[in-house]
């Protein structure tokens, strides 16, 4: 399958990472030589440099013959116009990254399936749908939802002196609590990123990545001692486009939201557009301004300015002065991992949750494509179905030789899911999820074989 991808900033570099550990034909355009340089030293990619809307460069990629084509700059026009030359040179489906929501209203005059556009991305929303689920899991680090919410996979650190996971390895744990199935999908300690096998013992600090079914939330938290919190108030910090979104999308009769700009004109502006939420002039990196608003009390704080040291300040801030969970945004997806080390709260990026929807969207055609990447931990999840008389069908799971990296969480048979364990068996009419580090993924795909 071949992919072109315009624009190799942080969305195109990361969704290019993915698609080539799957042995992809990829192809990326960007008129920055540096980044093109990224690409080149990094991935196993075709680089051209040149502008991704003028149809010489297109040309030159052969576009006309690519299965998708992703338009990913920074810049909405150039996305648009990239996608009328791609469509118009035969390009057989397009993708388009739109900060500009407007362009998908109703009202608006120009439209992009008039520019050949299949499928439109919007980063913020993609953000927000992000914030939005861990809002409604204020005692986690990572929230995800799998098989239309019926599974969900949530990252909870384990930071109280003496939580009884740490007495016993992962697999004796399994099987003192019988009464709901989990499973584990990774295990962030430090910097380093571990597929826990049954022997696998916990630490304080350590992030555990919990595969359970949506109705076992609360037994996961018993087992994990962490106290079940509900959202009934929320601050944001920042009139950002993410910011605004939320303020909207927030259900208003059930949470007390807050938005905070530090810019005065905005502040007013913002609060002429937004009936549903309290907008506040203030500073969120000012200790004195937290206080008078009673940080103490908020559920969750959410810092989403277009300043990721503003926000990264506002949530030590908030979780030091006693705010039950604080969502931290950046734009670097590097800083991720250290700032999770930190133990400031949840972080996201909507650069990543961009990279994310995209993937879904191609696997939805794909269906090798990686469904989710979790690039600060260094773990995809993906869905494969076996192949009659595949070796993955022979054996229960804990006598198959299974990749060291991966791990199968669920398996799906026919529309019924249930979490995986030892002793499960796949069939040709199951679908397995499975989590691994992109270096096994080879090896147990062959198994599905």
């Amino acid at each position: 399958m071949k992919v072109i991808i315009i624009g190799g900033g942080e969305v195109g570099f990361h969704v290019a990472k993915a698609l080539s550990e799957e042995n992809y034909d990829i192809t990326v355009i960007d008129i920055d030589p540096i980044k093109c340089r990224r690409a080149a030293e990094n991935l196993d990619v075709i680089v051209v440099e040149g502008n991704g809307a003028s149809p010489d460069t297109l040309n030159n990629a052969q576009v006309g013959s690519a299965d998708y084509v992703l338009c990913l700059t920074k810049v909405d026009e150039v996305n648009l116009i990239a996608s009328q030359q791609a469509h118009k040179l035969g390009a057989n489906k397009i993708i388009a990254r739109l900060r500009n929501q407007q362009y998908t209203t109703k009202a608006s005059i120009i439209r992009p399936e008039k520019f050949g556009v299949d499928i439109v991305i919007h980063p913020e929303k993609a953000a927000c749908k992000e914030i939005i689920n861990l809002v409604n899991h204020p005692y986690a680090v990572q929230a995800v939802n799998f098989e239309s919410g019926r599974l969900t996979m949530l990252g909870i650190q384990l930071d109280n002196e003496q939580n009884k996971l740490y007495r016993s390895p992962l697999g004796e744990i399994c099987i003192n609590n019988n009464h709901f199935r989990f499973t584990v999908a990774a295990v962030v300690r430090g910097q380093h990123t571990m597929v826990p096998a049954a022997d696998f013992l916990f630490r304080k600090g350590d992030i555990g990545y919990f595969v359970i079914k949506a109705e076992d939330v609360e037994n996961l938290l018993e087992l994990t001692e962490k106290p079940i919190i509900e959202t009934h108030r929320v601050m944001i910090i920042g009139g950002s486009k993410i910011g605004r979104t939320l303020a909207r999308e927030l259900p208003s009769d059930s949470i007390n939201v807050r938005l905070v700009e530090s810019n005065r004109p905005k502040a007013g502006k913002i609060s002429q557009n937004i009936d549903n939420s309290m907008i506040i002039y203030g500073d969120g990196t000012d200790i004195e301004f937290l206080k008078s608003e009673n940080i103490q009390e908020i559920d969750s704080l959410i810092a989403v300015t277009e300043n990721e040291k503003t926000n990264l300040i506002s949530g030590l801030l908030a979780k030091h002065l006693g705010a039950k969970q604080s969502i931290i945004h950046v734009s670097t997806s590097e800083y991720m991992p250290t700032i999770k080390e930190i133990g400031v709260g949840a972080v996201i990026s909507k650069n990543l949750s961009t990279v994310n929807a995209i993937l879904k969207e191609l696997h939805t055609d794909i269906t090798d494509v990686p469904v989710l990447t979790f690039e600060e931990i260094e773990v995809d999840v993906i869905e494969l179905q076996p192949e009659n008389g595949s070796l993955i069908t022979q054996k229960p799971l804990n006598e198959l030789n299974l990749p060291k990296d991966c791990i199968i969480g669920m398996i799906n048979h026919n529309g019924k899911i249930r979490i995986a364990h030892g002793t499960s068996m796949l069939t040709e009419d199951d679908t397995a999820l499975v989590f691994s580090k992109p270096k096994a993924f080879e090896q147990i795909k062959k198994m599905f074989l």
